[in-house]
């Protein structure tokens, strides 16, 4: 009888956890990132946090106008763009970086879209049947993915707004994840 009541307690225990769990802070700490409590300063720009935390952490998300940026920290290097991949809206702070031809790109865990992390390109490997090599070689698809100025004083870690008069093709996902929009992190 003890052990019965024992091990409904157990299960009582765990249904709670598996209740605060579901019901907690939906902004997750995932691959090592970790969440920005974003603000905007007088100067209109916004800040994301502590400049030894983020290098610490490698990266961050963080709200910017409703708009979840993610911040990486890479060789020395902070980049801030969309948190969501142009392509199908793939969480990009749980991607890896990868040096593609002299270049830090963020691959997205979805579809493993390669982004550079200073211009925002997509990048792709293809042939130019214009050459005579039938070696491929990384071209560019373009700016994609919406970059953010990063700007860092006395140990903060500042993002200028976005220019929205200039669109790019991540600003689709960008505007359908904004202000709390929810849709499944997985794929």
């Amino acid at each position: 009888m003890l052990d019965l009541i024992i091990l409904s307690l157990h299960y009582f225990i765990c249904f709670l956890i598996s209740v605060a769990i579901w019901c907690g802070p939906k902004d997750v700490d995932l691959h090592g990132s970790s969440t920005g409590g974003a603000q905007t300063e007088p100067d209109g720009l916004v800040f994301i946090g502590k400049e030894e935390d983020i290098k610490k952490s490698q990266r961050i998300t963080a709200k910017v106008d409703g708009r979840e940026i993610v911040v990486f920290y890479h060789e020395g290097k902070f980049h801030a763009l969309d948190s969501r991949c142009y392509h199908e809206g793939g969480p990009l702070c749980q991607g890896e970086i990868e040096d593609i031809d002299g270049q830090a790109c963020i691959v997205c865990p979805w579809h493993k879209f390669k982004i550079t992390l200073e211009t925002g390109e997509g990048l792709y490997e293809g042939l130019n049947p214009l050459e005579p090599s039938p070696t491929p070689k990384w071209q560019s698809k373009g700016v994609k993915q919406r970059i953010h100025k990063v700007t860092i004083d006395n140990g903060n870690v500042y993002v200028s707004p976005p220019d929205l008069s200039v669109s790019f093709d991540s600003d689709y996902y960008a505007d359908k994840y904004k202000n709390g929009g929810e849709l499944s992190m997985e794929k």
